[in-house]
C-alpha cells in the first residue's frame, strides 16, 4: 500500500505537484526545467523532477517568469 506524503515533506516533486504547489502551469514549469543549468531540475533516468527547496529559492528571488 502506497503511503501519501505531503508536498511540504517531499525533497523532489513531479511537474504536476510543482504546478499545484506553485500555481504555475505545467507547460511553464516544463519549459523552465529545459533551460540549460536549471538549478532545480533532477533527472531520474529520463524522468524530470523538481527539487523543492531549490525551486522555492528560485521563486523567492525571481520577479518575472
Amino acid at each position: 500500500m502506497e503511503e501519501r506524503v505531503a508536498i511540504k515533506d517531499k525533497l523532489a516533486l513531479t511537474i504536476r505537484e510543482a504546478a499545484a504547489y506553485s500555481n504555475i502551469g505545467i507547460n511553464k514549469i516544463d519549459k523552465m526545467l529545459r533551460t540549460p543549468n536549471c538549478p532545480f531540475v533532477l533527472f531520474v533516468g529520463s524522468k524530470k523532477l523538481v527539487k523543492r527547496k531549490e525551486f522555492e529559492e528560485f521563486l523567492a528571488k525571481t520577479l518575472i517568469i
